[in-house]
């Protein structure tokens, strides 16, 4: 099984662990590509910080995130699942899970970013600001940036399994699943059951929580309908759109009463 997840806004601060190797983070077809990302991003951040935070996307408040990327390269690192915050990773509570899930962890998760394209939560990273949605000067969009390298290292990390895509729109065009993949991934959206509208908060809450008890049950599902049947017999409440025709996703909906 591979989980796609988004990354978080917020992230903790950088570890005082060694330097950034980026050889060393898994996916290594992506290094030229991430490569090009960050010596844009510290160049950028290191000039004018007034342009630097209107490309970003970054209020007067959050003028330190700027002065944060100019480090990237000499900064401490830290395991992807230790830099993501926020409601999604503390649902999932990565620290919590015993041996056994945490490695599961380490093999199954895979966090996308504007900056790394995507990691696992054991690469050792700094923290950074740089979100999908951002245009380069020079590399343009991220999301059109990482669509080629994505389309071509991708598949391979799918293998033949269970593909669950838990990403927000913004870092689901980076790559879509096509062909074979596409037809044993599920892609889940989480509704408030009253109003079957996405509600922000429970929607990020419930995917961490479908993460971990995936990983703390050692289920196992192999495609997208063994996934319905073991999310129900874990108690959630789910409905399953089979794909129309050959080369498309699968389209899960779980069901929530409350927020929270």
């Amino acid at each position: 099984m591979l989980v796609l997840l988004p990354p978080s806004e917020g992230k903790a601060s950088s570890g005082r662990g060694a330097p950034l190797k980026p050889e060393s983070l898994s996916l290594p077809g992506l290094t030229a590509a991430r490569e090009a990302v960050l010596g844009e991003l510290v160049e950028l951040c290191a000039g004018d910080e007034d342009k630097a935070r209107e490309v970003l996307g970054l209020s007067e408040g959050l003028r330190g995130e700027v002065a944060k990327n100019t480090e990237l390269r000499t900064a401490g690192t830290r395991p992807a699942g230790e830099i993501y915050t926020g409601v999604l990773y503390d649902a999932l509570d990565l620290a919590s899970l015993d041996t056994a899930a945490k490695r599961r962890a380490g093999r199954s998760l895979l966090v996308f970013s504007g900056l790394w394209g995507a990691v696992r939560v054991t690469d050792r990273i700094p923290s950074y600001r740089c979100s999908m949605g951002v245009k380069l000067p020079g590399l343009g969009a991220l999301g059109a940036h990482w669509r080629t390298p994505m389309a071509s290292v991708l598949p391979e990390v799918a293998g033949g399994g269970l593909v669950l895509d838990l990403r927000s729109a913004a870092y689901a065009a980076a790559w879509k699943p096509k062909g074979e993949v596409a037809g044993r991934t599920a892609s889940v959206r989480v509704l408030h059951a009253p109003t079957r509208k996405v509600v922000s908060h429970f929607n990020k809450a419930t995917k961490g929580r479908i993460v971990r008890s995936l990983l703390t049950s050692r289920t196992d599902p192999k495609g997208p309908a063994e996934l319905v049947e073991a999310l129900r017999d874990l108690g959630y409440v789910v409905e399953a759109q089979a794909p129309a025709r050959a080369g498309q996703a699968w389209s899960l909906d779980v069901l929530v009463d409350e927020v929270h």
